[in-house]
């Protein structure tokens, strides 16, 4: 089973590297409210692009926002079961496992009081991706955040990683911007190589 949460950063020499990615529209088909597994649709090159970036060294670690749970219509539990189910369905895509998943169940307005509430993780807040890297070890100013929308791009700029925005949208915050996933990792993989 996939875990929601890692706890404990990892011990390493030195800090890791990440790529924090955006779930809809980034990985897989954005579907509104994805509650069912049956909606799971990975994008195409998705698994080809993650098994590049995982090869390079980074972490691979998504960062969602998930208002579904405090609107009443997915629980906790049933998202857990909807990582896992993508999890499986991108190594079986020919994909590398994703090294965690983290979630923001909340929503100021949503319906059940639990998450009816204002928090530092719901993006365009860092909060997912700090404390992500909290417990995974990673130095957020070598990563990088790869989303489809403003907010992702945000959130990232204010952890202090790389950001690259996907899909054709416009945000002018954005370090970068690319067609889809295959054509992030290339920037990111770039970004890497030593100038000639």
């Amino acid at each position: 089973m996939v875990p929601e949460k890692v706890e404990g950063a990892r011990v390493n020499d030195r800090p890791e590297r990440a790529v924090f990615l955006d779930r809809d529209g980034t990985i897989i088909a954005d579907v509104g409210y994805l509650t069912d597994v049956e909606q799971i649709r990975i994008l195409p090159g998705v698994p080809q692009a993650l098994a590049a970036l995982k090869r390079a060294g980074f972490l691979l670690v998504v960062v969602t926002n998930q208002s579904a749970v405090a609107r009443g219509w997915l629980t906790e539990e049933r998202l857990a079961e909807v990582h896992e189910a993508l999890q499986q369905q991108l190594v079986e895509a020919g994909g590398p496992p994703l090294d965690a998943f983290y979630h923001c169940p909340h929503l100021p307005e949503g319906t059940v009081a639990e998450y009816a509430r204002e928090c530092d993780c719901r993006k365009p807040a860092p909060g997912l991706l700090i404390r992500a890297a909290a417990q995974q070890g990673v130095d957020l100013q070598r990563s990088c955040m790869v989303g489809d929308s403003e907010r992702d791009v945000e959130a990232g700029r204010r952890a202090g990683c790389f950001t690259v925005l996907v899909g054709g949208g416009d945000c002018p915050a954005a370090d970068a911007t690319a067609a889809d996933m295959a054509g992030a990792c290339d920037l990111i993989l770039a970004r890497e190589r030593p100038s000639p």
